[in-house]
């Protein structure tokens, strides 16, 4: 890749010329450049080249910038692509327009060079932290996914039941960025299934009590692989890992741990953990009804499952239900 073709691309789109050579002037020597005159070549060129950013004036013939902008944002090919307004409208009132069409920034002209740099260079940095964002979260899953293959087990089952950990974290009143980060570390909780063998692990019948031994020690050998690092998701992914099979009165493994002594993170998987296993075709049985996992789940409050985790998971019966026909096997 060329030092060119590295660069950040940015469309400006301004029907008066004299405008368009102000900015490419400002931006030429750090970004990669198109131009568009009009709405409609603006949405041509989007969609062709789907430039990292797009400079819009507002008032154009034709297409105003803000139709230009509704249409951008309606369209998923270019939904996700910053729009900054450049234009003379100055009022406090136009500057609400321009944001309620989907813009996330707004420069009146004439514009001040510095600041049309600052707020270029911010917006792109935000479009590369979300895609790292999302990026971490599909290297995730996908680690989460392969423990789930060795399983038998479907790959969605561990975006399904991360879904259903956000929301029941936020049903529960804990914060955003905590039901974020569960989201990301839950699809890690059975990672150390990878350590066990295949005889045991994907033995058609039932258990014994060796096997049984081993099959347990899945907890410890994914926290082993997951803890030791300095980040705050992985840590919190190793304590997920350890605990999610403990119990709310102390009757599970490995450490037979109960009540708030299990991690918060922990309790709150278990629960989700459960209802999508329950509510999933495997190899070895039917998928449950909906109403029939719902009431295990009540039935296991205070015993496998915090029962004011219990309380909020039952709640949330709808939401449940969007995930499961978002993310079907």
């Amino acid at each position: 890749m060329t030092a060119e073709q590295r660069r950040p691309s940015v469309l400006i789109v301004d029907d008066e010329p004299a405008n368009l050579q102000v900015l490419r002037s400002i931006l030429q020597d750090s970004y990669q450049l198109q131009f568009a005159r009009d709405g409609e070549k603006a949405l041509e060129l989007a969609h062709r080249s789907r430039p990292d950013l797009i400079l819009l004036d507002v008032m154009m013939p034709g297409m105003s910038g803000l139709e230009v902008c509704r249409a951008l944002k309606a369209s998923a090919e270019t939904s996700a692509i910053p729009v900054i307004f450049v234009t003379a409208l100055a009022d406090t009132s136009d500057e609400a327009s321009g944001l309620e069409a989907g813009a996330v920034d707004y420069i009146t002209k004439p514009v001040s060079p510095a600041i049309v740099c600052a707020r270029v260079k911010t917006h792109l940095s935000l479009v590369r932290t979300e895609e790292l964002e999302r990026t971490r979260l599909q290297i995730i899953q996908t680690l989460g996914k392969a423990a789930e293959y060795k399983d038998n087990e479907t790959g969605m089952h561990v975006v399904r039941m991360s879904y259903f950990a956000r929301e029941l974290a936020l049903a529960a009143g804990y914060p955003e960025a905590f039901a974020d980060m569960l989201l990301s570390a839950a699809p890690m909780h059975d990672i150390g299934k990878i350590g066990i063998p295949d005889a045991v692990l994907r033995k058609p019948g039932k258990l014994d009590a060796e096997e049984w031994a081993v099959m347990r020690t899945h907890a410890e050998i994914g926290a082993q692989i997951l803890e030791g690092s300095q980040g705050e998701l992985l840590q919190m992914a190793a304590r997920i890992a350890r605990r999610h099979h403990e119990k709310w009165n102390g009757g599970g493994y490995p450490d037979g741990l109960a009540g708030e002594a299990i991690p918060l993170e922990a309790r709150i998987v278990a629960i989700a953990d459960v209802f999508d296993a329950l509510t999933s075709v495997r190899p070895y049985k039917n998928a449950w009804p909906f109403e029939a996992a719902m009431q295990l789940i009540r039935e296991e409050s205070g015993q496998h499952f915090d029962p004011v985790l219990v309380e909020h998971f039952l709640s949330l019966s709808e939401k449940i239900k969007d995930i499961q026909k978002r993310w079907a096997d």
